[in-house]
């Protein structure tokens, strides 16, 4: 990938991926903070260019009573912090086209919902502001079909766009990986792999989705080995209580040692090309 594509980006080996990691949702400021630290720690280390991750909001959940935020310009606020603190980019999820400007103000990178990337009035007010956009491939879309929402991006004069892959629904309750898809969407944008959203059980009768974190170091090799640029992953330091998506999120004391060895399989592939 290049990054001159997010301008801001702490990096020292060109060669490497780009890991976009942290909490589903921005819970307060002071997990953010804690999380941002860790992370940092780890990536400086492993010289892998980051990119800090929360959502100001959950607009998408599956039930009315599931955590949806502590406040926009609140968590917002916590997301310019961590960027200032650490001096890192930063992205968060967008759902309306108001949140677009409003988002912008705080933040490096604006991320299209999977749910939502069809919506081309919410991508375009994305494009709009300027900033990098994620789009993130919906659960019921081909790889092919994502070029038409990055050309929503560039035909508004945008061209600093990446695609992310999250999955495809498998039957009702499960995710599958298709990783043909990340070469076929590397013709129109940089990719992403979604690791922790890939590895969901949507739709328990419980109204929580589930997850198989267990799986999370297989999905993420296999992403660098068929080329992924970047690696997506949430973390926290309490998956079990974490307000939002703990069931397939990375607990943050084994971050260290997923990434070491994903570096390592980078490096043997790049030796190979």
């Amino acid at each position: 990938m290049n990054l001159d594509l997010i301008p801001q980006i702490k990096h020292t080996k060109s060669d490497n991926f780009f890991l976009l990691s942290g909490p589903c949702a921005i819970e307060g400021e002071d997990m953010a903070l804690r999380i941002a630290e860790k992370i940092i720690t780890i990536t400086d280390k492993l010289e892998i260019p980051y990119v800090f991750k929360g959502s100001f909001k959950k607009a998408n959940r599956s039930r009315v009573d599931s955590f949806t935020g502590i406040g926009d310009e609140k968590a917002l606020k916590i997301l310019r912090k961590v960027s200032e603190t650490f001096n890192v980019p930063t992205v968060t999820d967008i759902h309306e086209v108001s949140d677009a400007e409003k988002a912008a103000e705080y933040v490096d990178v604006l991320q299209i919902p999977a749910f939502l990337v069809r919506q081309t009035d919410l991508v375009v007010a994305a494009a709009n502001t300027g900033k990098v956009v994620n789009l993130k491939k919906g659960q019921f879309m081909s790889p092919e079909s994502m070029q038409h929402a990055v050309t929503k991006v560039t035909d508004s004069n945008n061209q600093q766009v990446m695609v992310t892959d999250r999955g495809t629904m498998f039957g009702y309750q499960d995710m599958v990986v298709d990783f043909r898809g990340i070469p076929t969407m590397k013709q129109y944008a940089p990719v992403v792999l979604d690791v922790t959203h890939s590895l969901q059980q949507p739709n328990q009768s419980s109204g929580v989705t589930g997850g198989r974190p267990d799986m999370i170091e297989t999905i993420a090799r296999a992403g660098i080995v068929t080329g992924a640029d970047g690696i997506f992953m949430e973390t926290h330091f309490d998956p079990a209580n974490a307000k939002s998506d703990g069931a397939n999120m990375l607990h943050l004391d084994h971050l260290e040692r997923v990434l070491t060895n994903l570096v390592a399989i980078r490096k043997t592939v790049n030796s190979l090309e």
